[in-house]
């Protein structure tokens, strides 16, 4: 490939690690595959900026100065919540232009404010995925997936999910080997699909304020391949079916039938990830009772099979 110029815009507020993730990723291909990528970061005025953990960061141009990049990254963190539109000016003139948009996190509410999103799938942080919904209603904003490509826009969600799109698009460019050796010295996983959920079961959903309640979400957590309808748990609350899940609704957010379904999907990508136990056995550990149960709650919430979700994940051990 010929060499692609990154640049990554910098502004006051910005997350660090929405920043220095992506770029390790790219610096990291480079040195595998020297002469792929160039990097080069930009701020307004070319003055450094200071991040939302309080580093300093000293730019390589201002924004006014830098030639047209492939690949242009727009980071998130608090600054993303203050108006800057000299900065939205600026992204709307040149964001068409580029080859590959990218934004981190919070980066996405920058993308939008320059129309930049406008008719396209995109996810952001979960916890701003409502407001970027609502003041942008042009945008189909899908809270749950690590990260989105539409066309030549990619989004991502919190922080980290920057190194899995970053990942992604160096595995585009360069091949799954070279990803997977930068996934290798990062000590992360060659990269989570897309579509995996941004959290956990226990995440997703609020701790319950009842001890019984809290019980029973340890239970389910521990016991994935127990008996899980709403009268076993019920019981093991001491209330009545419908008094319980009314009652664990209220107090975590999802009803107990989705809340077994998170920690059973959960429990069995674990497994994949972290072990080699063969298909059927996760299936029934996991409390699916047989591969096509667990294939089929696979396709529906991730878009893949768990034979394919192993693959991606590559459980060998790094030498």
């Amino acid at each position: 490939m010929a060499q692609c110029t990154l640049l990554v815009v910098l502004f006051d507020g910005v997350q660090s690690l929405d920043i220095t993730g992506p770029v390790e990723v790219f610096a990291g291909a480079e040195k595998h595959t020297p002469g792929t990528y160039r990097l080069r970061t930009a701020s307004l005025d070319g003055a450094p900026v200071r991040t939302s953990s309080g580093l300093t960061l000293v730019p390589d141009e201002s924004l006014g100065d830098t030639a047209e990049p492939h690949t242009l990254l727009v980071p998130g963190g608090q600054g993303t919540r203050v108006p800057a539109p000299r900065l939205t000016d600026w992204l709307r003139e040149h964001g068409p232009r580029v080859e590959r948009l990218v934004s981190v996190c919070t980066g996405a509410i920058r993308l939008a404010q320059a129309g930049l999103l406008d008719g396209r799938r995109v996810t952001t942080h979960w916890a701003y995925s409502e407001t970027l919904a609502r003041d942008h209603p042009e945008i189909r904003v899908e809270p749950d997936p690590i990260y989105i490509r539409d066309g030549q826009v990619s989004t991502s969600a919190g922080v980290t999910s920057g190194i899995d799109l970053a990942l992604a698009l160096v595995e585009e460019d360069l091949g799954r080997d070279v990803a997977l050796a930068i996934a290798r010295h990062l000590v992360v996983f060659l990269r989570r699909p897309g579509n995996q959920a941004q959290f956990s079961a226990q995440l997703a959903a609020q701790t319950a304020h009842r001890e019984p309640l809290r019980e029973v979400q340890r239970w389910i957590a521990e016991h994935p391949d127990a008996d899980l309808t709403v009268d076993s748990l019920a019981e093991r609350a001491r209330l009545s079916p419908r008094h319980f899940a009314r009652a664990f609704h209220a107090e975590t957010g999802m009803t107990p039938g989705r809340y077994v379904d998170r920690v059973r999907l959960e429990h069995a990508r674990r497994l994949l990830e972290d072990t080699t136990d063969g298909i059927e056995e996760i299936s029934r550990t996991s409390g699916y009772g047989t591969p096509e149960a667990m294939r089929r709650a696979f396709v529906k919430s991730l878009g893949t099979a768990p034979t394919e979700y192993r693959r991606r994940f590559h459980p060998t051990p790094t030498p």
